[in-house]
């Protein structure tokens, strides 16, 4: 699933490619994705210029002069531009065209991503608006997360990929942080103190930078805007290697399931 680095590269990758163009028409052969696709958006993009596109924790947020569409990846789509004759393959669900005959367009195999219009603020839309902070940003501190887990009996590890408490820090981050932070992800959130959560808030920044820097992590469908993947999963320290000897101490890496999700650790490291 893209998390922050993957929807951050794709923003990067495919800004500079339609900001300022002119939507000619947008063209729907799926319209169920997660939620329907709304009626009135071809009515709405046609004519109009795309003026930004920015980011809320992973939905992408299309800027026009008297509205915004807000696009999620969900489990496995991709965003590319390209030229709006090429034939669209069996997963191409949408493409928004411009006038110069380029278009971006959506790939969603299994159609867990989204797309909504909103002529309001976009960042009070109801998905967006109870989120937590970016972590990337000056609000998400040690301060914050110490304050936000005093008295939690859940796992440190769920804790902070609640989207309410901070966004984007998706599984495969969570575990290479509390790596990076030698925090073992099975301590209970309100057990961990303050110096610690400095610590893991930094490691979060850390490897969320390292991951863009990477072009973000490929381990299976993600793709960048130029179709290109990510290389950050030669970098990975406990994600995805169950078995292996820890690049630090040799130890075994672990593996256990938490919400539903893996979970990778060492158990020398991490305390």
């Amino acid at each position: 699933m893209p998390e922050l680095p993957e929807v951050e590269t794709t923003r990067r990758g495919i800004a500079p490619h339609v900001i300022n163009k002119k939507v000619r028409a947008v063209v729907i052969r799926q319209q169920c994705l997660r939620w329907p696709i709304p009626a009135a958006l071809a009515t709405a993009l046609a004519g109009r210029h795309i003026t930004r596109v920015g980011r809320r924790a992973k939905y992408l947020i299309f800027y026009l002069e008297h509205g915004s569409v807000l696009l999620h990846l969900g489990m496995s789509g991709s965003l590319r531009v390209m030229e709006a004759a090429i034939p669209p393959d069996k997963h191409d669900h949408v493409d928004i065209v411009f006038h110069d005959h380029t278009c971006l367009r959506l790939r969603d195999p299994r159609r867990f991503g989204s797309i909504h219009w909103t002529e309001q603020d976009p960042l009070q839309h109801p998905l967006l608006r109870h989120l937590g902070p970016e972590p990337l940003g000056a609000t998400f501190t040690g301060e914050r997360l110490y304050a936000l887990s005093r008295g939690r009996t859940q796992s440190v590890k769920i804790f902070i990929m609640d989207s309410r408490i901070v966004v984007g820090v998706g599984n495969i981050y969570a575990s290479e942080a509390l790596f990076r932070s030698g925090i073992h992800p099975l301590r209970r959130a309100g057990n961990i103190s303050l110096k610690r959560y400095g610590a893991l808030t930094g490691a979060i920044r850390d490897v969320l930078n390292a991951a863009l820097a990477k072009g973000g992590t490929t381990l299976r469908d993600f793709v960048g805007g130029d179709g290109a993947p990510g290389y950050f999963k030669l970098d990975l320290n406990v994600y995805d290697r169950a078995g292996e000897p820890c690049r630090v101490c040799a130890g075994n890496i672990r593996q256990i399931r938490q919400g539903q999700r893996s979970t990778y650790y060492c158990p020398r490291c991490q305390r």
